[in-house]
């Protein structure tokens, strides 16, 4: 299986040659895969301060450990597809791996995938706390 290095490296191949509208396409087919709350994180959405307050757009994360696991749960406001591309990129990235490998989840992933630029610098910084919430988050995560 995959390391979140691999799975990173893959995605960011996938964006790395596109021009600025190919890019928004792509994030958008990521947006799709993320899928929405359950009723268990609803309730916690409700009950627990999980908002990305960095980011402009209604970001809601659930870095978790399970049996050693990482998943990402996540809610994104519908009118955001592009950050919700991003965030379903990283739930993809750590999904089943084992915490170790949260370390692997990089500062400039952004930067590497040529998004940077495309998104604009209000848009950056909050993706970049996403990426530092989510990272540290599951470093820290018992």
């Amino acid at each position: 299986m995959e390391t979140v290095s691999e799975r990173l490296d893959q995605i960011v191949e996938e964006f790395v040659d596109l021009d600025a509208r190919e890019k928004l396409e792509l994030l958008l087919d990521f947006a799709n895969r993320l899928p929405p709350l359950s009723d268990e994180y609803l309730a916690k959405k409700n009950t627990e301060d999980r908002r990305v307050h960095e980011c402009q757009t209604s970001v809601f994360l659930w870095p978790e450990i399970s049996k050693g696991s990482m998943k990402l749960v996540a809610e994104v406001a519908e009118e955001a597809p592009t950050v919700k591309g991003f965030v379903a990129i990283l739930a993809e990235a750590v999904a089943s791996r084992p915490q170790p490998e949260a370390q692997e989840l990089p500062e400039n992933l952004l930067e590497r995938m040529g998004l940077a630029d495309v998104l604009g610098m209000l848009r950056s910084r909050g993706l970049h706390a996403i990426v530092s919430r989510v990272r540290q988050e599951l470093i820290d995560a018992q």
